[in-house]
């Protein structure tokens, strides 16, 4: 009797590997009948679904305006289609102030789940705990809650690659039992079914692990909540105010830095009322010069701890504007990170960005250069050719 159950407790364990991987797909599916796409965080930042627009257009309806092969494109690289000239694309990037959408890694499955969210979405479902933004109702046509946008997501909003926690132990489990079944249990005897598992689940474990490792510190599309509601798009576009009134160390610090309340008071020891906010806000600023307490502005574009960058090396030596790094702010209501300000994006930038050799005494001191642009042998010197892709010139 014992050796008939321990028989069946051996070959009970075999269904293990089967349980665990339906419960993958069963978890899965559940998970995008009922909840966002993992993938949905991409867009939430920016866009909402029937809540009106964000920083991007309102995505209700979009698979009925634009046609899935283009949308596939678009989602992939909206840039690349501007800048081919393709007619919807262009038209899009026009009428959301030129902010360039970030180009998106994604799969051909990972594009049609969120498509597929966006058509199932269900406006009336509730959204729980609501986090409110202060944004105002002026600013957006309405008030914007992040739930809304981005169900299932709290707090700022800084998104990853997805909630692959699941995913991940699961895969995990199943290394583990089919390497406990290949030395002790024995019970499936071909022996390529557990070499199968394990590289599978392996290859899994380890994409996971690369794309979580690879988003760390990114933040492209990150636009948090501010202690204040500011329209860049009413200062420095409507208002014309330069950006190194209010970020004066940008041309001398390795920070832009941030105004602190005595620059604000300069215009609104006069300036009390908002055709936006109208007092709500900038009471908020005269409260804070009132008091002595500094406002608590929420860094957007902040780069890992072991990078080293210099406004001054860039906005000074370099000539480089503003917007070739944060995007037209000018025209943001809310500033959102537009690039992804990732190694590979600056290289890319020092490859290709011409220092002005002519008309800097600094790079007097390259002489073999300079021969070569006098003789004509050189047209010009990119910055990755004079050090600039060095390791530690950003990791010293």
């Amino acid at each position: 009797m014992s050796n008939n159950i321990y028989l069946k407790m051996r070959k009970s364990i075999i269904l293990i590997p089967v349980l665990l991987l339906c419960f993958s797909f069963v978890f899965q599916s559940l998970q995008a009948q009922n909840t966002p796409p993992p993938e949905w965080a991409v867009c939430a930042a920016c866009h909402t679904i029937g809540k009106g627009k964000l920083v991007g257009p309102d995505l209700k309806g979009v698979n009925e305006r634009h046609d899935k092969e283009w949308l596939h494109s678009f989602i992939r690289s909206s840039q690349t289609m501007v800048k081919n000239g393709d007619p919807v694309a262009v038209k899009l990037f026009e009428e959301n102030n030129k902010i360039p959408m970030p180009d998106n890694n994604l799969t051909d499955e990972q594009i049609d789940n969120i498509l597929a969210y966006i058509e199932n979405y269900d406006e009336s479902a509730p959204a729980a705990a609501p986090v409110t933004t202060t944004a105002t109702e002026e600013a957006h046509g309405e008030e914007t809650t992040f739930e809304d946008a981005a169900p299932g997501l709290k707090g700022h909003n800084k998104y990853g690659p997805g909630d692959t926690k699941p995913t991940f132990i699961i895969f995990l489990i199943l290394i583990f039992v089919a390497l406990l079944d290949l030395v002790f249990f024995k019970i499936i005897k071909a022996r390529f079914i557990h070499i199968i598992i394990i590289l599978v689940s392996f290859f899994v474990v380890g994409e996971i692990v690369y794309v979580e490792a690879k988003a760390l510190g990114r933040q492209e599309g990150y636009s948090p909540d501010q202690p204040v509601w500011f329209s860049h798009k009413v200062h420095a576009g409507q208002n014309k105010i330069d950006c190194l009134y209010c970020h004066s160390s940008a041309m001398q610090s390795k920070s832009a830095g941030i105004p602190s309340v005595d620059v604000c008071m300069n215009c609104h020891n006069v300036v009390k009322n908002g055709k936006k906010t109208g007092t709500e806000e900038i009471a908020k600023v005269l409260d804070a010069w009132n008091s002595g307490k500094p406002i608590e502005w929420v860094r957007v574009h902040n780069l890992p701890d072991h990078v080293w960058f210099s406004h001054a090396q860039h906005v000074n030596a370099g000539k480089r504007e503003c917007h070739e790094c944060h995007g037209q702010v000018e025209t943001m209501d809310r500033i959102v990170q537009v690039q992804n300000l990732g190694m590979g994006w600056c290289i890319g930038c020092h490859r290709t960005t011409e220092v002005n050799f002519k008309e800097n005494n600094f790079y007097q001191e390259y002489v073999n250069f300079q021969e070569q642009m006098k003789s004509g042998e050189r047209s010009r010197v990119t910055v990755d050719e004079i050090g600039g892709n060095n390791c530690q010139s950003c990791h010293y």
